[in-house]
């Protein structure tokens, strides 16, 4: 199975961006890392990554708006290797039409969907094996969730706050069972969401952001936490961040 102890995590949303850099940084520590998202070529590229740098992958195509195939892949990797020890929710979805007078609604009720009902599916579906292991959860937020931003979106920013009452929940309910849950906020990230911006950010403002691997090692720490530590919100912004 490989990993530390045989860990396996399940990283959700690892296709790009910063659930990409949690992958490739878990493989590094010798994981079995479990990679899912709506881009079969992506995962298969960044399961290679997981290999190449020692760990161990499996790629797991699917949506997380779909209950079915949440409940499927967790099962599918507890066959595959009896164990679920942590899962990494990354998968995220925003519009450039976001503010009350020019959204549509269908757009953000897919956003909702994405972000905080996927976090719920997958979570759902992975809570039995974690129970089994006293597993941890990391939900990958963003700072509009700790602190209001008026430019990230009507959708967006309220399915994001809601993301902290789900971690909250599962610490509260799951802590006999040993599950830890983290409220992840990262600031300015640079990668290729901010395409989905009303305005675009040049080359000058990505340079001061933060990078997925910044976001990873900052995963890792959670992960890599003594079982008696929980850390029940962490936010990371760059030095820019307003």
């Amino acid at each position: 199975m490989g990993g530390i102890d045989g860990h396996v995590l399940w990283v959700v949303g690892g296709g790009s961006g910063m659930g990409r850099a949690v992958a490739l940084a878990a493989g590094a520590t010798g994981r079995t890392v479990v990679v899912s998202g709506r881009r079969a070529d992506r995962l298969r590229e960044v399961a290679t990554g997981v290999e190449e740098a020692g760990g161990a992958a499996l790629v797991l195509p699917g949506d997380a708006t779909d209950t079915a195939w949440a409940s499927s892949a967790a099962a599918t990797i507890v066959d595959r290797f009896g164990r679920l020890d942590e899962v990494v929710l990354a998968a995220g979805l925003n519009a450039p039409r976001r503010r009350w007078d020019d959204q549509s609604i269908a757009d953000a009720a897919a956003i909702v969907d994405v972000n905080l009902l996927g976090v719920l599916r997958t979570a759902d579906a992975a809570l039995p094996a974690l129970r089994q292991r006293g597993g941890t959860v990391v939900v990958v937020s963003s700072y509009s969730a700790w602190a209001f931003n008026p430019t990230a979106g009507v959708a967006y920013s309220a399915a994001k706050a809601a993301l902290a009452q789900v971690c909250r929940t599962l610490n509260v309910q799951e802590g006999e069972h040993g599950v830890r849950a983290t409220h992840l906020c990262p600031g300015d990230v640079d990668t290729e969401f901010l395409a989905r911006r009303p305005e675009v950010p040049d080359a000058a403002a990505r340079a001061v952001m933060l990078t997925p691997d910044d976001v990873a090692r900052s995963v890792l720490h959670v992960l890599d936490a003594p079982p008696h530590v929980r850390i029940d919100e962490l936010v990371i912004s760059p030095l820019s961040q307003r």
